[in-house]
């Protein structure tokens, strides 16, 4: 008993059907998971418009920043088999991130600096408060320069450069931070920190690791940093506005190796895939009898750190994200939601979106995971939808529920 309505979801269906026929995408995947079981799932509109291909179940997407929770968990076990506490400084690990130095002025010159209070910890790398990312401070085109591709050539970064992750940490550790450790969010970077502080505690590629502590135990055999050649026809075109294309399967950029594994936005995966992922996290780090994270972190990842002074500082300049903390908090790698908002979701709900199309939603209160993944680059924008999509599946969903 999924405690959905028939009516309701038929109205799920019908809600992106409109979003495909108005022509505003060229077509979704959308599933629901009730009570650990499939509830809905809807394949609408089309992964090639011009070849009028359609969208399909198992259609593979660049996921973007929903790579972000994967690389979290996957630190987090490293956490678990006692490699690294939470609070042990990176420096060991990351020499290039030691003795730190920092802005005076988070819009200042990066010559005027004063040393920093403490280290950087893993704590800090996954609440995103190490001191440095994509955000409002004088350092953000720099450190936005630094996206690794293939993700940046497809939404068209300048100036972006071919760094090993070596190189790309030497580079990040010749700015100061932007803030002293602990005390300001600031995007992304962290994750892509995070993703070879995992290589080097393991001593593996960071694809490895995650396969080996992440994807394998979860069956989430369709996800990866690259696209095989057998499964190329069933990735979606990458759109940009008026429907350009900005990727395409038989020319893609996620068809190699990346030279830089982006442990914060570099990922492909399918909506199957990345349920299973979302259940485990419902299910306290267990799916199937495997368990991936114990029920402490998966506690610990769920859990807001925000600071009231940080839920009040817009960490994006305007309009980007100026309220994103209003009902939101930030635990490891997750947003979670903090109060009632609009009643959708639940409070307690653990979810992070990726910038060309992607969300889901974990809610341990309505015991719901739900995904819709489409494919366009800035839709969703500071982890917010820019089209009225995300609200309207979000709200039909919750509006179908009968329980």
């Amino acid at each position: 008993m999924s405690g959905f309505s028939a009516e309701g979801l038929a109205k799920v269906s019908e809600v992106l059907a409109g979003y495909v026929e108005r022509g505003e995408v060229a077509g979704a995947v959308a599933l629901l998971y009730r009570h650990g079981e499939l509830a809905h799932a809807d394949a609408v509109g089309w992964r090639d418009r011009a070849a009028q291909l359609p969208m399909q179940r198992d259609t593979l997407f660049r996921i973007a920043s929903m790579t972000k929770p994967i690389t979290a968990v996957a630190a987090l076990t490293l956490v678990d088999e006692g490699l690294i506490g939470l609070h042990d400084p990176i420096d060991r690990w990351l020499p290039e991130l030691a003795d730190r130095k920092v802005l005076r002025d988070i819009d200042g010159s990066p010559d005027d600096v004063v040393p920093a209070e403490r280290p950087i910890t893993l704590e800090d790398l996954l609440t995103y408060r190490l001191g440095l990312g994509w955000g409002r401070s004088s350092l953000a085109p720099q450190l936005f320069a630094l996206t690794a591709d293939p993700i940046a050539s497809a939404i068209g970064v300048a100036n972006t450069e071919q760094l090993t992750p070596d190189e790309w940490l030497r580079r990040v550790g010749e700015l100061p931070l932007i803030a002293q450790p602990g005390t300001l969010w600031r995007y992304h970077t962290a994750s892509d920190i995070l993703g070879i502080l995992i290589s080097r505690v393991t001593g593996q590629p960071l694809e490895t690791a995650l396969r080996e502590r992440v994807l394998t135990p979860l069956g989430m055999t369709d996800t990866g940093f690259v696209v095989p050649e057998s499964k190329r026809d069933r990735l979606s075109v990458l759109y940009g506005p008026d429907f350009t294309e900005l990727d395409r399967p038989a020319t893609t950029g996620w068809g190699r190796q990346p030279l830089f594994p982006s442990g914060g936005a570099g990922l492909v995966s399918t909506a199957d895939d990345y349920a299973r992922f979302a259940r485990m996290l419902l299910n306290g780090g267990e799916l199937d009898g495997v368990r991936v994270l114990s029920a402490e972190l998966v506690a610990a990842l769920g859990t807001d750190y925000l600071t009231p002074e940080q839920h009040a500082a817009p960490p994006f300049n305007p309009p980007l994200g100026q309220t994103i903390w209003a009902d939101q908090g930030f635990g490891y790698g997750v947003k979670i939601q903090t109060a009632p908002g609009t009643g959708v979701p639940s409070v307690g709900t653990l979810s992070w979106p990726g910038g060309l199309g992607t969300d889901w939603y974990a809610d341990p209160d309505k015991d719901l995971v739900a995904l819709l993944l489409v494919q366009s680059a800035n839709i969703i924008i500071a982890a917010e939808w820019r089209s009225p999509l995300g609200d309207d599946f979000l709200t039909t969903v919750y509006a179908a529920l009968e329980d």
